[in-house]
């Protein structure tokens, strides 16, 4: 009996020193959100339009200096419009903002989390991620290039996953030339 309960105190002490060590070599990577950049693009059959989307937080967790995670949240409020000018501009960030896309005052942030991380070459990882947008998540994979300092990737999200339907074609019929793509780009650097 002595000799059963002395293994498995024996078994416990290494588990949890084992445990104890992987995290050691974790740490966080703080983004410094003044410095980093989300542009983004959506496309219409008669044109297109881009903008900004400030990051309200985030981090990169890194183990022995490579990439495991990492969690960020866009300031869903603070959508710009940077290709319009005057009221064209003023109307298209009020109408972005609107529950007809992005509902900013029920839903004033997104959220992305990385779920699993892949090295692909010395500066590219192929990265799994779930985003939240509205209280949908989907997972999403992209391929984020990072250096010492920085980080980039370009995504594409298709919007119509996450309820943001205004003249989406894959919920609204006969639309014609007012039909604005499901899919919008975003293009992201990162600073830490």
């Amino acid at each position: 009996m002595k000799k059963n309960l002395f293994k498995g105190a024996l078994a416990s002490t290494v588990i949890v020193s084992l445990l104890s060590f992987t995290n050691v070599n974790a740490q966080e990577k703080k983004v410094e959100v003044k410095d980093s950049n989300i542009e983004w693009k959506g496309e219409k059959v008669t044109g297109s339009h881009e903008g900004t989307i400030d990051l309200k937080d985030g981090y990169f967790t890194m183990e022995n200096g490579e990439l495991k995670g990492g969690e960020f949240v866009m300031d869903m409020t603070s959508i710009t419009v940077t290709d319009l000018e005057g009221e064209d501009k003023g109307k298209l960030e009020s109408h972005l903002k609107s529950d007809d896309f992005f509902g900013v005052n029920n839903h004033p942030t997104a959220k992305l989390v990385i779920t699993s991380v892949a090295k692909k070459s010395n500066d590219t990882y192929g990265v799994v991620a779930d985003l939240t947008i509205k209280e949908k998540t989907n997972s999403i994979t992209f391929d984020l290039d990072m250096d010492k300092n920085s980080a980039s990737t370009e995504l594409t999200i298709d919007r119509s996953k996450y309820d943001v339907r205004y003249g989406s074609g894959s919920f609204f019929d006969n639309l014609g030339d007012k039909t604005i793509y499901d899919n919008f780009e975003l293009d992201v650097e990162l600073k830490f």
